[in-house]
């Protein structure tokens, strides 16, 4: 079988004298088991082969790009790559500051987020994962009359890169996965839903117990739900859902945006931007997060990005092409395919742990709202003016404890000002799916809008 490694190496071999030539070689295998009513209902085994060849052309009027990729590895898809990219670089607009990443003397952590077990594991097993799964969920409570899906997944994924400006690196990584979304009758005749989902980089290390519980007792609380009157309650996220709020708020934070004057926050840094309550930051190298990574999609070494500390900007999250453009230099923060060009971004938000919980939260406030999801972020959200107005569910809060259950509402404000009214962070870190590792937090000012003023 061929190894990334070695098919990128023998395309890097066939660059002209002075050419500047960037090939990203990446294989992965991914395992799916849809479970209904205890049986498969389906399974999907699946391997893919991605290259892609970038080609710099330099000229007076500066440099042009360009892509080929191609998903196959076979030997006469392979060798005619480079002469595509050669190509396609001649119908690029020139650009002064594309060019090839080079080394730049940050170390690269030994981190190998790997878990043999995904290979070793029977397919019986991973079908089992999603059946325990599921009957755990329909096992709960009586009201629960279904899963729409209960599912098991999991990835091991290789890579290399290698590229005539000095860089060879490889990588590697594995997740797992399984997640359930039940049915539940509600009183009014109508349905509620409640999802969970547990991920590890082995199997196992998930918990279908855990899984079921969660989803079940997630549409249960909202049974009976009603529209809201229209409120400033005190905004409890936890964590999942602050996750995804501040992960908003580091997505305007990719230098991208801030060359295309596409953020709130450009020339910012070093100002206040938020409560001094808020630390955060990105952080590829923290081997316990399933987004982490030794190197970034140029080759680079990931590293631990500061973003906001003491609610004072720190910076941006750059790639070679972004630092060029503002006079900065990479942060490890490219993200890319090998079907793409690298592009900036976070792999593993952090937020530095304050004091409470959740249920200290909550116990503390009376008038508040609890968060218990979100809808409608891709176009509810203005990532230029940072205004946002999104659809919300989630639970009233009267005089420290939950109240009733709220749904067809809607969480509006701007998230410049939504940062200044962070009141609490908690200490309940938590690492979720997606990478991130963040605790509850609480935010006041925002408008809970719903049937009546």
């Amino acid at each position: 079988m061929t190894e990334p490694i070695d098919l990128a190496r023998s395309i890097l071999e066939r660059a002209e004298d002075g050419e500047a030539v960037e090939v990203c070689v990446g294989r992965s295998v991914r395992t799916e088991v849809r479970v209904h009513r205890g049986e498969v209902e389906s399974l999907t085994l699946a391997e893919s082969h991605g290259i892609g060849v970038r080609v710099i052309l330099q000229g007076p009027d500066g440099n042009r790009e360009g892509l080929s990729h191609a998903g196959s590895f076979d030997a006469d898809v392979v060798d005619d790559l480079l002469a595509e990219a050669r190509d396609n670089a001649l119908f690029a607009e020139p650009d002064p500051h594309v060019a090839l990443a080079r080394p730049d003397g940050v170390p690269i952590s030994g981190i190998d987020p790997w878990s043999d077990e995904v290979e070793k594991m029977s397919v019986d097993d991973k079908i089992a994962i999603a059946v325990a799964v599921e009957a755990a969920a329909l096992a709960a409570d009586p009201r629960v009359r279904g899963a729409r899906t209960s599912v098991y997944g999991d990835s091991r994924s290789e890579s290399a890169i290698v590229s005539t400006a000095g860089i060879e690196t490889t990588g590697r990584s594995t997740g797992a996965s399984t997640s359930t979304m039940v049915l539940i009758d509600d009183v009014d005749g109508g349905t509620r839903t409640g999802s969970a989902v547990d991920a590890s980089q082995s199997p196992l290390d998930l918990d279908p117990q855990m899984v079921a519980d969660r989803a079940v007792q997630r549409g249960l609380q909202l049974l009976d739900a009603r529209q809201p009157t229209t409120g400033r309650p005190s905004v409890v996220f936890e964590p999942r859902f602050a996750a995804t709020v501040l992960g908003l708020v580091a997505a305007m934070l990719a230098g991208d945006r801030v060359v295309k004057g596409r953020t709130p926050f450009a020339d910012r840094v070093g100002q206040q931007i938020a409560a001094t309550l808020l630390t955060m930051f990105d952080d590829p190298t923290d081997a316990a997060s399933l987004g982490a990574s030794a190197t970034d999609g140029e080759g680079l070494a990931c590293r631990r990005v500061p973003l906001v500390s003491n609610g004072v900007l720190d910076g941006f999250l750059h790639d070679c092409h972004t630092a060029r453009v503002s006079g900065s230099a990479s942060t490890g923060s490219a993200l890319r395919s090998v079907r793409g060009t690298p592009s900036p971004g976070f792999r593993a938000l952090h937020v530095a742990a304050g004091r409470g919980d959740l249920a200290s939260f909550i116990a503390d406030i009376d008038d508040g709202f609890l968060v218990a999801g979100l809808q409608g972020l891709h176009s509810g959200v203005n990532a230029v003016s940072g205004d946002l107005s999104v659809g919300v569910e989630g639970i009233r809060i009267r005089d420290g404890v939950l109240a009733e259950p709220i749904r067809e509402a809607t969480l509006a404000g701007a998230i410049p000002r939504m940062l200044f009214d962070i009141t609490r962070v908690g200490d309940d870190l938590e690492r979720l799916p997606g990478g991130s590792h963040v605790p509850s937090i609480v935010i006041d000012g925002l408008t809970l809008g719903g049937s009546g003023s």
